[in-house]
């Protein structure tokens, strides 16, 4: 076939297209033009967004729940450098990106151009990997790579950086030139198992242990293992407890479900406390996850099943290290525990037995607070009254800070799976909005709610435009407190009554906000109000925001409905 003279902008667009790419989300600037050209008349998704930010939190959550590959650009500069934050949290998060910046044209580098800075320095620790493209002829190949690294071992996100000159430069390009392996339109592209040796042995650990408990992280979800782990527990009577990010590796619903471990939990950490045989999958066992470093206490037996060897060690020194893909080393263990799971489970079932008990206990100890008519609205009740009315298949974004620990204690998911979406990986404020915008082009018409705090809605508030030019359908849960809420919180712990600075917002009616952006918004004082207005706006077409008024007590701020004290030590983050 002979040779089709194009620009690097329409390759680069080729190539999104060659990998079957999903929405995409940006703002352009000149050095990108020939790009957005090209997906226009290819007919990309891409979509206009307010902030750059915005644009790869959009994509995250995106890659998040679809697994495939999240797209997003940026122009040179202010553009790239406002890329950072969302790029962290995929780094960290796993999740799969490809991200195109826009960079100088290279005949003038470094004699003071427009918006010029040493982006690819400010940029390289925040991803996997930088990609430079310096000659337009190689366009191809270079973006092959690119959803190679991004889709392979622990996801993350890649940049890919496009000089002024290669992006507006042509080459004549054959179509054969445009092709793509179809497993790198999504993660993981390549599965690994853990050695049989060190399967063997663990499996021989969990057959032999009398009170063993498995702890799931987000890896679960990454790997898409949550069935074949949900199989794995119910065939040995093997309690689970997760992580935020790992919610759902079991139905929080399920009768081995102990909830979320660490920082915030229901009856985990004592299970964990009580164990002989602790499995770690796909979980880092980071600071929030371990109760800065005190959960699993010192000297417990650990097998732990991770992608990334980094991980072994890094905070506790496990007995085996399963080094794989989570997905693929469960199937291996529960076909190794195959002739013994029938005896185990029999032996285990006093133990799935007193986990039920224990949940039930703990939900009617609690049930006073989850059902709280106090005004104004107690967060316990909002959870609450967001779990009766979330579908099972619902997803649920979680902004960092309130809304990701309440969520990560409170909310329930009724099937396995990622239906809970809380921006993990770097926990900034902000991901509330974009993130649901994200979810919500991967849901295939499941129900997308976002819980998201006053002050991280008032970040992200542009993207209400956004959101509402999309036709997006989903709701924005406001937890309006008038107060960075953690912050304040925490000042009342450690200092006292009063003692509050820089922590207050002002008193703001965010239903009437989003209603001047076109959208829906209702506005709820009485706890008695929360189920018609959830009901109301997941039914309402387009972009919905429910402003919910929650209490301005700070001692009542931080995520708990038991009577367990937080314990204030010297050097110590309480919460």
């Amino acid at each position: 076939m002979s040779a089709n003279e194009m620009t690097g902008g329409e390759a680069l667009a080729r190539m999104i297209q060659a990998h079957e790419g999903g929405p995409m989300f940006g703002m352009g600037g000149f050095q990108l033009l020939p790009f957005y050209d090209a997906a226009r008349r290819l007919g990309l998704a891409h979509h206009l967004i307010n902030d750059e930010r915005a644009a790869v939190f959009a994509a995250d959550a995106y890659a998040k729940v679809s697994g495939r590959v999240g797209l997003a650009d940026a122009t040179l500069g202010p553009g790239a450098t406002n890329l950072v934050t969302g790029l962290v949290e995929a780094l960290n998060a796993g999740s799969p990106l490809v991200v195109l910046t826009g960079n100088t044209h290279r005949d003038h580098s470094w004699k003071n151009m427009t918006q010029e800075s040493r982006q690819l320095d400010i940029l390289r620790p925040a991803v996997k990997e930088v990609i430079r493209i310096e000659s337009v002829q190689r366009i191809p190949e270079l973006m092959r790579r690119a959803f190679a690294v991004a889709t392979t071992g622990r996801p993350g996100p890649v940049v890919v950086d496009v000089p002024e000159d290669v992006c507006h430069g042509t080459h004549g390009y054959e179509e054969s030139d445009f092709h793509a392996d179809p497993a790198y339109q999504a993660a993981p592209a390549l599965r690994c198992r853990p050695d049989a040796r060190s399967l063997e042995h663990a499996a021989r650990m969990i057959a032999e242990a009398n009170r063993p408990i498995l702890l799931a992280g987000g890896g679960v979800h990454i790997s898409g293992a949550a069935e074949a782990l949900t199989e794995l527990a119910r065939a040995i009577n093997l309690p689970v407890a997760h992580t935020m990010t790992g919610k759902g590796a079991i139905p929080c619903t399920d009768r081995l479900n102990a909830g979320l471990f660490g920082r915030y939990d229901r009856i985990a950490n004592k299970l964990i406390d009580e164990s002989d045989l602790i499995v770690v999958v796909g979980c880092k066992l980071g600071e929030i996850a371990t109760k800065r470093y005190t959960v699993p206490p010192a000297g417990k037996r650990i097998i732990h099943l991770d992608i990334l060897a980094e991980e072994f060690g890094r905070t506790r020194e496990p007995e085996v290290a399963l080094w794989g893909d989570a997905r693929e080393a469960i199937r291996d263990l529960l076909t190794a525990l195959s002739s013994d799971a029938a005896a185990i489970r029999e032996r285990q079932a006093d133990y799935a037995a007193d986990v039920a008990k224990r949940m039930q206990a703990w939900r009617e100890g609690v049930r006073e607070r989850l059902e709280s008519n106090e005004t104004p609205v107690a967060m316990a009740r909002l959870m609450h009254e967001l779990n009766v009315a979330m579908p099972a298949d619902g997803i649920l974004v979680a902004d960092g800070g309130f809304a990701a620990h309440w969520g990560g204690l409170l909310y329930d998911t009724k099937q396995a799976g990622r239906g809970f979406v809380p921006d993990r990986g770097f926990a900034s404020i902000g991901y509330g909005l974009p993130g649901a915008m994200g979810a919500a082009m991967a849901a295939n018409g499941r129900a997308v709610v976002s819980i998201t705090g006053d002050g991280g809605f008032n970040m992200m508030i542009g993207e209400l435009e956004t959101a509402r030019r999309t036709g997006l359908d989903l709701t924005i849960i406001v937890v309006n407190n008038a107060a960075s809420g953690y912050v304040k919180a925490l000042q009342h712990l450690l200092y006292g009554e009063g003692a509050y600075h820089a922590s207050d917002l002002a008193e703001t009616n965010y239903a009437e906000v989003a209603k001047a952006f076109g959208c829906h918004g209702v506005r709820v004082e009485q706890p008695g109000d929360l189920a018609g207005a959830l009901k109301a706006a997941m039914a309402t077409p387009g972009p919905s925001v429910v402003d919910v008024v929650v209490t301005r007590d700070p001692a009542k701020m931080l995520p708990g409905v038991d009577n367990r004290a937080v314990t204030v030590r010297k050097g110590d983050r309480v919460a």
